[in-house]
């Protein structure tokens, strides 16, 4: 097993790791507040967030002898960020990431379950996806209205870098984050506190309104990140067993949730820079970046203090933009997703206004109403052409 490691591999699985964290954890850190959780509660979920996608991509990789990537759910937490604070506070929330990690363990252990969710009509879940984003992709035009100069600065990171390697384009939006933090607020290392988080356990709250807000949360992380990561697996000529890295996932995220952590899913993105040929000409030793990006993952955990006291620190619609910058590819394709095909587009516009409304009935979000709104659509359209 030693003999396959290598320098590509590990850096490989270094970049996949600062890719992953850096370019979406004001995401996390934005949905965890949005649905109650204090900074200490954010700091916990962060740090018990890193810790389940490190292991498992640890386990699985050297377990499967491939590069299994392991992330954590950025459209749950752009879900999250789109959400109202929960009547029950954070415990409900909880209990809403609680019940998600049983449907995702249950999706790997059942094969009908998985295969239901796999059925869900691309257009439609591609609409929810966008319509969950939608709010957060407008926050850098609402940074550049209300703090002109910071906003344009950040916005223009994350252009020029992207012209030269998009992925570090979000990676340097955060550095002027950083860099105008620092200039333009009163931080000092006594403000940011300890490096590590202190692990909050949680006792979960189970209601209607965590029903309401586990079932996009399942739905979101099993068709935008599970799916399309074994997809990205089997591009690379990988071809593992979904159930098991399912049920794998749903497990971690079972047992991080009482201590504020959401999601945690196969990678999709970051995937790719471990199961490619960057990682290792011999795809037999890729598996090493896996591996690897687990290990970075890890060490990254320790750092979830600073990181959540050093963004509190700052005015919340830089961040927000951040976050909005970060998510627009992932916008741009659920959107293409959503009204590509003529086939159900009137049924996937349905689900995204339905959903990027923002509006909840009985206390559950908007995206299963959407979901539900735009599925009768697509179903009354399929019985009409019967």
């Amino acid at each position: 097993m030693f003999r396959d490691i290598s320098a590509q591999a590990v850096g490989a699985g270094l970049l996949a790791a600062v890719v992953g964290f850096a370019s979406s954890f004001a995401v996390i850190l934005a949905g965890l507040t949005a649905v109650g959780a204090s900074p200490a509660e954010a700091a916990s979920g962060l740090m018990a967030l890193s810790l389940a996608m490190g292991l498992p991509a640890i386990l699985f990789s050297a377990w499967l002898k491939q590069p299994i990537s392991i992330a954590w759910s950025t459209p749950g937490g752009a879900l999250l960020a789109s959400s109202a604070a929960l009547d029950g506070g954070f415990a409900e929330a909880v209990g809403a990431f609680v019940i998600s990690g049983l449907l995702i363990i249950a999706a790997g252990l059942f094969r009908p379950f998985g295969r239901a969710v796999q059925r869900i009509p691309g257009p439609l879940a591609n609409a929810m996806l966008a319509g969950v984003l939608f709010g957060l992709c407008l926050a850098p035009v609402r940074a550049i209205a209300e703090q002109p100069l910071a906003g344009i600065l950040i916005v223009l990171a994350w252009i020029a870098v992207a012209r030269i390697n998009r992925l570090f384009a979000v990676p340097a939006a955060v550095l002027v984050t950083a860099v105008l933090i620092v200039t333009q607020t009163e931080v000092s290392a006594d403000d940011l506190g300890p490096v590590m988080a202190t692990p909050m356990p949680i006792a979960p709250q189970f209601t209607l309104e965590a029903l309401g807000l586990a079932l996009p949360l399942f739905l979101v992380t099993m068709a935008s990140q599970n799916i399309p990561g074994i997809a990205v697996l089997n591009a690379n000529g990988y071809r593992p067993a979904p159930g098991p890295l399912f049920t794998g996932t749903g497990l971690f995220t079972l047992a991080a949730a009482p201590f504020g952590a959401h999601a945690v899913n196969l990678a999709a993105i970051t995937a790719a820079l471990c199961a490619g040929p960057d990682a290792h000409p011999d795809p037999a030793r890729r598996y090493w970046a896996g591996i690897m990006s687990g290990v970075f993952y890890v060490l990254l955990a320790f750092t979830a203090g600073w990181a959540t006291a050093f963004i509190g620190a700052a005015p919340p619609v830089l961040i927000e933009a951040v976050a909005g910058l970060a998510l627009l590819g992932a916008f741009a394709g659920a959107v293409v997703g959503a009204v590509e095909k003529p086939e159900g587009r009137e049924a996937a516009v349905i689900t995204f206004i339905v959903t990027a409304s923002g509006l909840a009935f009985f206390g559950i979000s908007g995206a299963f109403w959407g979901l539900l709104a735009g599925g009768a659509v697509w179903a009354l359209d399929r019985w009409r052409k019967a």
